[in-house]
């Protein structure tokens, strides 16, 4: 890709944190928060009075998203937020860390490759570590 055309799309790669720029002020979200969302949807349309019909994708997001939901209620979310917001991660890497909870440093470089050489296996313990043990204080 020639540098100098600026107009070209960039290429994704995701281990090297290059994203479109429609992702550039994009927020993540964490799978938990995404099921909060759809979960709070489908208790409004069961209550509405026109009973709307949810649709076969929402269902199948709700479905997923409340099988890999790793965090059950929002003070977990936040604390975990706020505990990879400590760290100098990239939005995709902290959703990435948050969303698949890998139990090793190195199991976490072999998911999410870009965090090789930019931070210490024992600083991505710490971290792995302490995300488990609010995972493991939650109700």
């Amino acid at each position: 890709m020639d540098p100098s055309n600026k107009d070209e799309p960039v290429e994704e790669d995701a281990t090297e944190l290059q994203f479109p720029k429609e992702f550039e002020n994009a927020e993540t979200l964490l799978n938990s928060e995404v099921y909060m969302l759809l979960q709070h949807r489908k208790t409004q349309s069961e209550s509405a009075e026109d009973d709307q019909e949810l649709g076969e994708v929402f269902t199948k997001t709700h479905q997923y998203t409340e099988h890999f939901s790793r965090f059950k209620n929002r003070e977990t979310i936040m604390a975990i937020r706020t505990l990879v917001g400590q760290k100098k991660l990239h939005k995709f890497e902290m959703a990435a860390i948050a969303n698949l909870c890998p139990e090793s440093a190195d199991e976490a470089k072999s998911l999410i490759p870009s965090l090789e050489g930019r931070f210490e296996d024992e600083e991505i313990q710490q971290l792995l570590d302490d995300i488990q043990t609010k995972r493991s204080f939650q109700y």
